[in-house]
C-alpha cells in the first residue's frame, strides 16, 4: 500500500515487534514503508528446541533482513530480558533468576546479561524494573522488581542499570511513575492507583530519581491512570505525569517511551483520531507496538501511523514537538553501539549459570 511521507515519518518513532522467526510479506511491507527506528523480540523470534548454532544463525538472517528492508544502518534492537519469567531467548543463554533475587549480585549479573545480549546484536535491554514489589496480589510486578522498599529498589535497579551501561547495553527505567502498587494486569486491563502525587514522592519515584541522577538513558511509561494527578488519561498519555513530573520535577531528558501499545489497558485508546499526539504533547517520544498481544496484523501500525500524520496535518500536533522528540531519539541512537551476533563459549555460559545459580539461592532480607 502506498505510504505518505508523514506516515514514513511515524517510523522514527516506533519500536516495532516482527511476527516470527523469519519476515513476513507484512512485515516486509511494513520495514520498508514506515523505517522503524527500532524493533523489538519476544520469543516467537527465536527458534526454541533448535541447537544453538543453528536458532543463533536464524536470529542473525532474521536482523539482516530487518536492517535491509528498514534501510537502516543503525537501529535500537531491543528485548525485554529482565530475569525470571521475563526471558524470551532459548537455551544455552542464561535463565538469571527475578529481579528480587538478584540483589548483591545485580551489577555483576547485568554484566553477565550484556554479554548474551551483544552476542545476540541486541543494544537496548527494557530493564531495571524501576517498580517496587509494594502490593503482596500484584499480578504483573512482584519479584520482578527488585525490593520492596524504595530504598532497596532503587539501589538494585542502579547497580543493574550500571552493569548495563558499564557493559554497552542501554538500559530503561520502567514503569513510570510506578506500577508496583497494582492488583491489575495492564496488559489486560487498565489499572487504577489512587495516589496523590505526594504519595508519588514518597515511594514511587525513588527509584526513578536514583536511575536518572545516574544518567539512565530510557525511561518507559506506565499504562495505569491516576486520578488524584491527572483523571482523563493513563500515564502514557498524561502532561501532568510525563511533562510535569518526569521532565520538569525530575529532570530527565532522555527518551521516554510507551510501553506496549497493543495492551489491552490503552490499545482501544491508540486506533482513536488523535491519542498518538496527545501522548508525543504530554512528553512521549518512542512508541513499543510489540504486534504480540492482541494481533500479529499491522493493520493497528497503520492506524497509529494515520492518526500521527493526520494530527500534523490538522495543527493538533505540532511539527516542532515532533522535532523535538527525533532530536532526543536521534541523539540517543547516534551513541547506541551496533553488535554482530556471535556465538559464546561454553565456559562463559558456564560461568553465567553458576551465578544464575548462586542468586537463587542467596538469602533475602527487605
Amino acid at each position: 500500500m502506498p505510504v505518505s511521507q508523514e506516515l514514513k515519518h511515524f517510523g522514527n518513532h516506533l519500536i516495532l515487534g516482527i511476527s516470527g522467526t523469519t519476515l513476513s510479506d507484512e512485515d516486509k511491507y511494513a520495514l520498508s514503508e514506515l523505517q522503524p527506528v527500532g524493533v523489538i523480540f519476544f520469543a516467537k523470534n527465536f527458534l526454541d528446541g533448535a541447537p544453538y548454532e543453528i536458532w543463533l544463525q536464524a536470529f542473525k538472517e532474521l536482523i539482516d533482513q530487518i536492517r535491509q528492508y528498514a534501510e537502516r544502518d543503525s537501529m535500537f534492537i531491543t528485548l525485554d530480558h529482565e530475569g525470571g519469567r521475563v526471558v524470551r531467548t532459548p537455551l544455552p543463554i542464561t535463565r538469571f533468576p527475578y529481579a528480587f533475587l538478584l540483589r548483591s549480585h545485580a551489577r555483576e549479573v547485568a554484566k553477565a546479561t550484556s554479554v548474551e545480549l551483544k552476542s545476540l546484536g541486541i543494544n537496548v535491554s527494557w530493564a531495571p524494573i524501576a517498580d517496587i514489589y509494594s502490593h503482596p496480589q500484584n499480578p504483573i510486578i512482584g519479584a520482578r522488581a527488585f525490593g520492596i522498599t524504595p530504598e532497596t529498589a532503587a539501589q538494585a535497579a542502579v547497580e543493574y542499570y550500571l552493569g548495563l551501561q558499564e557493559s554497552g547495553i542501554l538500559g530503561s527505567a520502567k514503569h513510570f511513575p510506578g506500577h508496583g502498587d497494582t492488583s491489575k494486569d495492564s496488559h489486560i486491563e487498565l489499572p487504577i492507583l489512587d495516589l496523590t502525587i505526594e504519595d508519588l514522592r514518597n515511594r514511587e519515584l525513588i527509584p526513578f530519581k536514583a536511575l536518572i541522577e545516574a544518567q539512565v538513558p530510557l525511561v518507559m511509561t506506565a499504562h495505569i491512570l491516576f486520578p488524584k494527578i491527572d483523571p482523563d488519561v493513563p500515564a502514557t498519555l498524561s502532561q501532568a505525569i510525563l511533562n510535569g513530573i518526569l521532565r520538569q520535577e525530575l529532570g530527565f531528558d532522555g527518551v521516554v517511551v510507551s510501553d506496549d501499545l497493543d495492551m489491552k489497558a490503552i490499545s482501544d485508546m491508540f486506533i482513536q483520531p488523535g491519542t498518538v499526539a496527545r501522548s508525543i504533547n504530554a512528553g512521549c517520544d518512542l512508541f513499543i507496538v510489540s504486534r504480540n498481544i492482541n494481533s500479529s496484523s499491522i493493520e493497528r501500525t497503520y492506524q497509529i501511523a494515520a492518526s500521527f500524520a493526520d494530527s500534523l496535518s490538522n495543527g493538533s500536533l505540532q511539527e516542532s514537538v515532533v522535532a523535538a522528540a527525533r532530536a532526543r531519539i536521534e541523539k540517543l541512537l547516534a551513541v547506541t553501539p551496533q553488535y554482530l551476533v556471535h556465538y559464546l563459549d561454553k565456559d562463559t555460559l558456564k560461568q553465567h549459570a553458576e551465578l544464575a545459580i548462586a542468586c537463587s539461592f542467596q538469602q533475602v532480607g527487605v
